[in-house]
């Protein structure tokens, strides 16, 4: 689909600060960008990378306009000015990728090897691409409930168990192993917020999952398609069950995931990672090489400097001990302004008269 800079200025109601017969072909995230691309800008962290971008348009604030054109983004970048940006781009996004495009159909275009066991039950889709000695389901007498969504790419030697869901556009390299219940490639949690409408926008999820070779995933774990670029484990990766990993996350090689850990989205974590379970990583964050993260901690800002270990979690302690330590916990800010004044003061008196 085609539509030029001067479409999406009518129907959104948009403020344009450029070429108006741009034809923009594709959605794109800002660093991956081309000129007949459309990228947004909602969050002021973005701001460099919007600086740097070879988008074509860009959908702006008023005041990421201004900074924009002031730090001296080229003029050949249209600018698309909404009071809401995020969530004009989730209706275009809706425009370029309706709903019924995204459903997985049963097609005889794929191509299985000849070695590949697959069962009966399993469904796949389209474009689907089945490499050499891949096992789906436990055996092909068994009912698995398989399912291979369109384009997907499965390398030699992997072994999908039962009730599996591969959605399409994803890959999965050779010698994965992937347990009963593990979703790869479901919708991220992408929803722009309307207030204006009372409306939460769904911003349609077109990336996939990209596995490396060696990898295993557990019973029950999530790892969702991208928004636009590709949700990415690397290389000999061991993943626990039930572990939910957002859209566009990006781990490194060889980490390693225990259970219950929760990554949002747009978090970059490094190769020889260890994540104890029940962890949440917050998202957009980086995590540095060889981090180790303690079971249960909760990470809300980046680590920079690889090879530390980290931990958030409060030790046990008998519950009377630990309702009296959460009392003065909840003190310690009044402690805090109290201790200030006690310096202020204490900095106002004579000079001498501190050490009498």
């Amino acid at each position: 689909m085609k539509l030029t800079v001067g479409d999406l200025v009518k129907r959104f109601e948009l403020v344009v600060d450029g070429n108006t017969t741009l034809s923009i072909d594709n959605l794109a995230p800002l660093n991956l960008a081309k000129s007949t691309d459309l990228a947004f800008l909602s969050n002021a962290i973005y701001r460099q990378q919007a600086l740097q971008t070879g988008a074509g348009a860009l959908l702006v604030s008023e005041s990421d306009a201004q900074w924009l054109r002031a730090e001296g983004l080229k003029t050949s970048t249209c600018l698309l000015i909404a009071k809401n940006p995020y969530a004009v781009f989730a209706r275009v996004a809706q425009i370029f990728y309706p709903r019924e495009n995204l459903k997985p159909t049963v097609d005889t275009s794929s191509v299985v090897s000849v070695t590949a066991q697959i069962d009966p039950s399993a469904h796949i889709g389209p474009l689907c691409r089945i490499g050499a000695n891949v096992k789906i389901g436990p055996g092909v007498t068994l009912v698995s409930g398989v399912s291979v969504g369109d384009d997907v790419t499965i390398g030699a030697h992997s072994y999908l168990y039962p009730n599996v869901s591969i959605y399409s556009a994803c890959h999965i390299g050779q010698r994965n192993i992937i347990h009963s219940g593990a979703v790869i490639g479901a919708d991220g949690f992408g929803f722009a917020p309307d207030l204006a409408h009372e409306e939460w926008v769904k911003i349609p999820q077109v990336g996939g999952v990209r596995l490396g070779d060696d990898v295993e995933i557990g019973a029950n774990t999530c790892i969702d398609r991208g928004a636009m670029a590709d949700t990415v484990i690397g290389d000999g990766c061991k993943i626990d069950n039930l572990v939910q990993i957002a859209h566009n996350v990006q781990i490194g090689r060889l980490t390693v995931i225990a259970g219950l850990t929760a990554i949002a989205g747009s978090t970059e974590i490094g190769s020889f990672c260890m994540i104890g379970g029940a962890s949440s990583i917050a998202g957009h964050l980086k995590i540095a090489d060889r981090t180790t993260i303690s079971g249960g901690t909760t990470v809300i800002g980046s680590i920079q400097e690889s090879g530390q270990q980290i931990t958030s979690i409060f030790p046990m302690m008998p519950h009377r001990d630990w309702e009296k330590n959460a009392a003065i916990l909840r003190s310690l800010d009044k402690m805090r302004k109290q201790i200030k004044e006690l310096e202020k003061k204490l900095n106002q008196l004579p000079s001498g008269s501190q050490h009498e």
